[in-house]
């Protein structure tokens, strides 16, 4: 078993990881010859299904074992991060698996560079001051000039066989009923923590002690996403419009034309209306706040959220395997990633690759409350 890696893209891989690890402390690492997976499936909350390009993180790279060169780790994200956070200024970052004491190590040795000069506080020699001038070349010989620092941190890691990985899959969901171009993700947030902060003091002041602030969320096919908070002290919510309901690709969609005549997304399109106005035409789940402010860090990486799906009337026993991320995505293959009605929301963040493609996607499956 052997994995071997030169890191290129080490601000986008630490942001990855600080994202996903306010979601949870531990991820399953999947590591492949085309690509590199991170899942987080926590008891309660959020799931995370990241997989990623080889390129959008990595420069060289290098995956063996017997199990069909892939390998399955278990990561602590905190330590992980930690350790990637000690290299933002390194010319060079190297990971690699390895063993000490028989334990399984993931090894980032850090090479970074400073200008050490042992002179640096004399005065700076000039046309009119030789004497006090040092020669420059003579003081280079000395040891001045630039020096590397090599550092290794090391994160224990529990390597997982292939037997324990093998009932994990992805949650899936039916067709969409709608989908929609959200706004920017830190804007979003911005406005959400703002709510569940509101909530939190209209709970406070109404001697309420509920643990959880359920934050609704809502769009219909008119562009049109509705964000709200509802308790016994208030009620206040915030809707943008004019937002894009992109139109589906024939070759995405079975039956092609017609398969899109009889779409759910299609008859969603007949109700409800452009100014928000209409109780008609919207889908929803009821989401918790402190929850969706940690997913809404995904806004960091700067990638792009395409859309939303809002599926009506699901329940948990449609969940089957649909989507598959193997083939890099383009603009005519987006997936657009959505609200399950009364169970969940779903999120499909890209992430721009140095070739210019989306190649790389973060899955979101935010748990529904019920009312």
């Amino acid at each position: 078993m052997r994995f071997k890696a030169s890191i290129q893209n080490i601000n986008t891989f630490t942001k990855l990881t600080a994202s996903l690890n306010s979601l949870g402390p531990l991820a399953w690492v999947k590591l492949s010859d085309d690509q590199v997976c991170f899942t987080i499936i926590p008891e309660q909350g959020t799931q995370v299904w990241a997989v990623l390009s080889i390129d959008a993180i990595f420069e060289t790279y290098t995956v063996q074992s017997a199990a069909n060169n892939v390998i399955n780790l278990e990561v602590p994200l905190t330590s992980l991060t930690r350790a990637l956070k000690s290299a933002l200024n390194a010319t060079s970052a190297q990971l690699r698996l390895t063993k000490k004491d028989n334990t399984p190590l993931l090894a980032l040795t850090i090479v970074t560079s400073s200008s050490s000069n042992s002179y640096a506080a004399f005065p700076t020699a000039t046309a009119n001051n030789h004497e006090d001038a040092f020669d420059v070349s003579y003081d280079a010989s000395l040891g001045g000039g630039p020096r590397e620092t090599i550092v290794t941190q090391e994160v224990p890691v529990r390597v997982l066989g292939p037997d324990t990985v093998a009932g994990l899959h992805e949650p899936q969901c039916r067709e969409p009923d709608v989908h929609i171009i959200l706004p920017p993700l830190l804007q979003l947030k911005s406005i959400s923590d703002r709510f569940t902060k509101l909530a939190l003091v209209g709970k406070s002041a109404s001697g309420s002690t509920a643990a959880r602030t359920r934050l609704d969320m809502a769009a219909n096919m008119h562009g049109c996403l509705r964000m709200s908070i509802t308790t016994d002290a208030m009620s206040i919510s915030s809707v943008w419009t004019d937002l894009n309901n992109p139109d589906l690709d024939p070759g995405q969609v079975a039956g092609g034309e017609i398969g899109i005549a009889e779409h759910p997304s299609t008859r969603m399109k007949q109700l409800g209306s452009a100014d928000g106005r209409s109780d008609e035409g919207w889908a929803s789940v009821r989401i918790d706040g402190r929850d969706w402010g940690k997913v809404m860090s995904v806004g960091r990486l700067g990638g792009r959220v395409i859309a939303c799906e809002f599926i009506l009337r699901l329940a948990p026993a449609d969940f089957a395997t649909r989507h598959n991320h193997t083939a890099p995505a383009s603009s005519d293959t987006d997936r657009y990633p959505g609200f399950c009605h009364e169970h969940a929301l779903i999120l499909y963040v890209y992430l721009p690759s140095d070739n210019g493609e989306d190649e790389s996607v973060l899955t979101y499956y935010v748990s529904s409350y019920s009312a």
